[in-house]
């Protein structure tokens, strides 16, 4: 027998499957991780094993023969293996690249082993009782000897745990010979909140969906269901009714969410309905933890993995069903190699498994609302609260009016007098502003000068609590001048608005009362999420500030208010989901509010009060805001009617950079319009290199191809093309990476 190997080495030129010959007494599989001679010298290298194969065209005395297994179990699915191989092509990565995706880094290199303890069990062939009657003036060994007698095998710690002073009484039985010593492995695990859960009694509407992604799990051509349910609907109830008879018929699930922040919440709730037999997979584990949880998955001790976006490649060898909750965010998207989606991902592995997809958001990308719509998905909507409760009271407060009359401070009059109102009765408030830090920039009022980055072609922004300005972009910080660096004058000021400020502005209204700030700075340890939600949700805190962290999914019963700082801080970035975005992240923030008995009220504060998205947000109106963009993107002819590709381009010289990315568009133009032939010119909506918006990254100057396409039966011949022509190039600059359906267009 011969086996298909890919040889686990990050480069092109050994970007295919290498024969090895198979041993006799080597139990190869498909999936296994394996040592195979390669290269000078024959070094051993891992490899995985693609596929068997009895014959084969090569010259036998020129195959090497596989070394040894690594895992006695293959870590590699069948399926995972098919899905690799349309990553390879859909995503133009190394074939490694895409396998790296299905296993924990820990696996590669085996730097993390199976976690192994010491265990006692009673000697064979010792009479338990006999010995107990023995001790009658030896107690705690009395005790020790039943607890070991009644488990079989046990870790020595864990008997401690039960019975204190029996380390002791351990030494004397294992002296005597009553018990022995032995190892066993053991599964380390993260530790994850148990919230009691109540199965509550379905609306007619949450019946329709859980019936809807029934048919879906048996329907081989429409098995992708939208849900499209208002915030505080009941979609985690749908996807618990829905987990449960994808369980129930022997089949396992996976369940997405887009931040770490809400994988506690959820697994907590998943905890309280299904025991034990749940994995948690994120990048905030511990290396053993990570690797062990992979382990239980794969060896089918559990039946959901819950995490982030990578859990969507979780070895689940009977997977039925996978849920990605707030389906809009971008975190879904992968910004390295491979720059994969995990709905596509989702989307091609239930494709295989014959399994059902569900899409839930109260904000659905327009793209996904845009093939619902068009039948290709699935549309169950869910338009109503539970219990009938309401949708929470939004005001759009003008802080134009505010400044004409005088308040130059961050809250308007009305903010202020509802979070008084809410701290009177006992209540909590979140406070919303999408950005960290203290003040956005610092500039001089005497010049103009602003405090940019020495790597980056951006402004600082100051950071109160640690008394330096810090770049977003590459980290770099730097203590805050006196004076002006380009004036020498002692006039700089920051300006704009950041978490930090406004919590210090809050603190001077309300000294006494007590608030937390959740941002990427106050998220740098391990539990942080974890211990800020819970003391929030105890109420030792009357007030959350935060980033869009606090935007999405969560359920506090107290909060009843919810104050967006600045709601129209996204509105206006350059890229064409600049609205869609804004609409989607005032919509989630809105809906922390009011989502228990309490009613909740939630204030937008805006420069721009009449723009319609701000309109649209403040009634909550998804369909309607719908319309309004979908038309304005069919005007432009922007996506779902075309897509985007990016080339960026960098490189310390900006010559080369230039002359790179402007002979790469002049040639690109030329096969793609060669390739395309008449078509080229209906086809090709933009095609256009020049400087990118941040023109410096991390001391790399860039430059960016921006290349629009019609979506077209010519569209797939196209990407072909360009993707054909990006690997023949030979890169003068340091790096062009090109990405398809790019999430920044600066």
């Amino acid at each position: 027998m011969y086996a298909e190997i890919v040889v686990d080495i990050n480069h092109s030129a050994v970007d295919r499957f290498f024969t090895y010959r198979i041993p006799e007494a080597l139990p190869v599989r498909v999936g296994h991780h394996v040592f195979v001679p390669f290269g000078m010298g024959d070094r051993l290298k891992e490899g995985f094993v693609i596929s068997l194969k009895e014959t084969t065209d090569l010259n036998p005395a020129l195959i090497k023969d596989v070394a040894r297994i690594i895992e006695p179990y293959p870590v590699l699915l069948e399926e995972q293996i098919r899905l690799a191989r349309w990553m390879h092509t859909a995503y133009h990565c190394l074939f490694i690249d895409a396998l790296a995706c299905m296993i924990p880094a820990q696996l590669r290199g085996q730097r993390v082993r199976e976690k192994t303890v010491m265990t006692v069990s009673v000697r064979e062939g010792i009479n338990v009782e006999e010995q107990i009657a023995i001790r009658k003036r030896a107690p705690v060994q009395q005790a020790v000897l039943r607890i070991v007698a009644d488990a079989k095998e046990i870790p020595k710690n864990e008997v401690g745990k039960l019975l204190p002073g029996a380390a002791s009484a351990i030494r004397a039985l294992l002296e005597k010979g009553v018990l022995t010593e032995g190892t066993a492995g053991v599964f380390r695990a993260p530790d994850t909140p148990v919230l009691s859960e109540v199965e509550h009694e379905l609306t007619p509407a949450q019946k329709r969906a859980i019936e809807t992604i029934a048919q879906a799990r048996s329907h081989s051509e429409r098995n992708i269901v939208l849900l499209h349910g208002v915030t505080g609907s009941g979609k985690t109830e749908v996807y618990l009714r829905a987990i449960r008879d994808c369980i129930a018929e022997g089949k396992q699930a996976i369940v997405l969410v887009p931040e770490i922040s809400l994988t506690p919440q959820t697994v907590g709730r998943f905890r309280g309905r299904f025991g034990d037999r749940i994995a948690v997979l994120h990048s905030h584990l511990s290396a053993g933890e990570r690797f062990d949880e992979w382990r239980r998955i794969r060896l089918g001790m559990a039946d959901i993995a819950i995490g982030a976006r990578s859990a969507v490649f979780a070895p689940m060898e009977r997977l039925g069903l996978i849920i990605i909750d707030e389906e809009h965010e971008s975190s879904y998207q992968s910004e390295k190699m491979p720059q994969y989606s995990a709905i596509d991902i989702a989307a091609q592995r239930i494709k295989d498994t014959q399994g059902a997809l569900v899409l839930g958001s109260a904000t659905p990308q327009l793209i996904t609302y845009y093939r619902a719509l068009s039948g290709r998905y699935a549309l169950c909507t869910l338009p109503d609260r539970v219990a009938g409760r309401p949708l929470p009271e939004v005001e759009v407060i003008n802080m134009r009016d505010e400044f004409l009359l005088g308040n130059n401070s961050i809250f308007s009059d009305r903010l202020v007098e509802l979070l008084a109102e809410t701290f009177a009765k006992g209540q909590q408030a979140m406070l919303f502003i999408n950005r960290r830090g203290y003040s956005t920039f610092v500039s001089c009022r005497s010049c103009g000068y602003v405090l940019k980055c020495d790597n980056c072609d951006i402004s600082l922004t100051y950071h109160k609590s640690e008394g330096r300005a810090r770049c977003h972009y590459c980290g770099a910080t730097k203590p805050l001048p006196s004076v002006c660096p380009n004036c020498k004058k002692p006039f700089l000021k920051q300006f704009g608005l950041g978490t930090e400020q406004v919590e210090e502005a809050l603190h001077k209204l309300f000294p006494a009362v007590r608030s937390l700030r959740m941002d990427t700075d106050t998220m740098r340890t391990k539990d942080a999420y974890n211990r800020i939600l819970s003391a929030f949700s105890a109420g030792h805190a009357q007030v959350l500030i935060g980033t869009q962290m606090i935007a999405k999914g969560h359920d506090f019963p107290n909060v009843t208010l919810v104050g967006v700082v600045a709601a129209d801080t996204t509105l206006n970035l350059p890229d064409y989901r600049a609205p869609e975005r804004t609409f989607q992240l005032l919509t989630q923030v809105a809906g922390r509010a009011g989502r228990d008995e309490l009613p909740g009220r939630v204030v937008l504060q805006t420069y721009v009060p009449q723009h319609p998205v701000i309109q649209f947000a403040r009634t909550q109106n998804y369909p309607a805001f719908y319309q309004y963009e979908i038309a304005e993107r069919k005007k432009m002819l922007y996506p779902p009617f075309s897509l985007f590709l990016r080339v960026v381009f960098s490189d310390p010289k900006e010559e080369t950079v230039a002359k790179a990315a402007l002979g790469y568009a002049k040639q690109l133009e030329t096969v793609l319009r060669s390739a395309l032939g008449p078509d080229g010119k209906n086809v090709i909506l933009l095609l256009v290199a020049d400087e990118a918006p941040i023109a410096r990254i991390s001391g790399q100057v860039r430059y960016q191809l921006l290349i629009k396409l019609l979506r077209t039966k010519r569209l797939p011949d196209a990407i072909r093309t360009i993707y054909a022509f990006h690997a023949s190039q030979d890169f003068a600059c340091a790096s062009a990476q090109l990405e398809i359906n790019p999430q920044e267009l600066y």
